[in-house]
C-alpha cells in the first residue's frame, strides 16, 4: 500500500528547521507526508490520543491572497461535510500567523495510484468503487456544493476498499466564489467543456468529471490526451470521446452507455444528477454474474478432502 494520505501536495518546505516531534496547538507533528503551498503531516490529538492529518499554510501561502482564499474555503466547505465517502474534518485554526486545518487520516492511497498499480480489482470492484465516489458526490451537491475538480488524485482508496473524496479547495456554492470573471480551475484532463470555455459551473460540471473519471477507471487510460494543455482543450471541446477501448476491454454496453451519458459534451444532454449514476451503477451490478470460486481453491479443497478420507480409511484398518 502506498504512503497514507496526504490531502493536498503543491511543492515548497513548511518548518524545514523543526525537529520533529514539533507542536502546533494541541497537536503533535509527527512525519511529514508531503506538501507545498501547505504542508501535511501526520499528528496526533493530544487530547483525544488520536491520528489526524493536519495541513499548515505555508508563509508564502498565507502571503497570496488567492491560496489562502481556498485554503479558508476548504475549511468553510469541508467543515459542512459528514459523510462516509467525504474526507473527515476535525478543526481549524491559525498559530504563529499560519493557518491549519486538521482533517481524518486515512491510510490509503491515491486511486489515481491505484489504477496506475493496476490495483482496483476486477469490474465488479472498479464498478463498487464508482458507485462510493457518485455517492460521495450526491451528498456533495445536496448540500448545494460543487467539487469542481472530481479526478483519480482527488479520491483515496484504502486496502478494504473504502472510498473517500478530498480536497475542496476549489469548490464553490452559491454563496462563495473565490474566482474571478473567466478564470476556470480544475485539472484539464477532467474539465468539462463549460469549464473549459470559462462559463459559470453548475452541478453539471462534476457529472462530466465523474465520467472521465469512470471511463479511466475501467480501461486505464484517459480518454483525452495532449502535448498542451490548449490540445487537451481543444479535444474536450471539439472531438467526439472514443468509446473503442471500452469495447476492446470487454467492458458491457450498460457501463459504455453510462460513461456516454455522464461525458455528453453539450449539459443539457448529460446525466442530472448522482442519484441516476448510482442507481444505474446498482442496475449493472444486480445484472453482473455472481462470483465464482477460483479453481485453485476448488481443487485445494478436493484435495483436503480426500486427504481426509484416505487418513479416515487408514485410521479403520489400523483399528481392526
Amino acid at each position: 500500500m502506498a504512503s497514507p494520505l496526504t490531502l493536498v501536495i503543491f511543492g515548497a518546505i513548511l518548518l524545514e528547521n523543526v525537529q520533529l516531534p514539533a507542536n502546533i496547538g494541541k497537536y503533535e507533528l509527527i512525519e511529514p507526508l508531503g506538501g507545498g503551498m501547505a504542508e501535511v503531516y501526520r499528528a496526533r490529538d493530544a487530547n483525544l490520543g488520536r491520528t489526524v492529518a493536519i495541513k499548515i499554510l505555508t508563509e508564502a501561502g498565507m502571503a497570496d491572497q488567492e491560496v489562502h482564499a481556498r485554503f479558508l474555503a476548504e475549511a468553510r466547505l469541508t467543515g459542512s461535510l459528514m459523510h462516509e465517502n467525504i474526507i473527515g474534518f476535525y478543526d481549524y485554526g491559525e498559530q504563529d500567523g499560519r493557518s491549519f486545518l486538521v482533517m481524518e487520516y486515512f491510510d490509503g492511497e491515491s486511486l489515481g495510484a491505484a489504477i496506475r498499480g493496476w490495483r482496483t480489482g476486477d469490474l465488479r470492484n472498479k464498478l463498487l468503487i464508482a458507485r462510493q465516489i457518485a455517492n460521495g458526490l450526491a451528498y456533495v451537491h445536496s448540500k448545494g456544493i460543487i467539487h469542481r475538480d472530481v479526478k483519480p488524485d482527488n479520491v483515496w482508496i484504502d486496502s478494504a476498499g473504502i472510498v473517500k473524496i478530498i480536497d475542496f479547495g476549489v469548490a464553490k456554492t452559491d454563496e462563495f466564489s473565490i474566482t474571478g470573471a473567466g478564470f476556470t480551475l480544475g485539472t484539464p484532463y477532467y474539465m468539462a467543456p463549460e469549464q473549459v470555455r470559462g462559463d459559470k459551473p453548475t452541478l453539471l460540471v462534476d457529472i462530466y468529471s465523474f465520467g472521465v473519471l469512470l471511463f479511466e477507471l475501467v480501461t486505464g487510460i484517459r480518454p483525452f490526451e495532449g502535448q498542451t494543455v490548449n490540445e487537451i482543450f481543444d479535444r474536450i471541446l471539439h472531438q467526439a470521446l472514443d468509446l473503442e477501448p471500452l469495447k476492446k476491454g470487454g467492458i458491457p454496453d450498460a457501463v459504455s452507455d453510462l460513461i456516454h451519458g455522464c461525458t455528453a459534451k453539450d449539459s443539457s444532454a448529460r446525466t442530472q444528477d448522482f442519484s441516476i449514476v448510482t442507481a444505474k451503477i446498482d442496475e449493472i451490478l444486480r445484472r453482473m454474474p455472481e462470483r465464482r470460486p477460483r479453481r485453485r481453491w476448488v481443487w485445494i479443497a478436493a484435495s483436503l478432502g480426500l486427504v481426509a478420507l484416505l487418513a479416515l480409511g487408514i485410521y479403520i484398518v489400523l483399528r481392526h
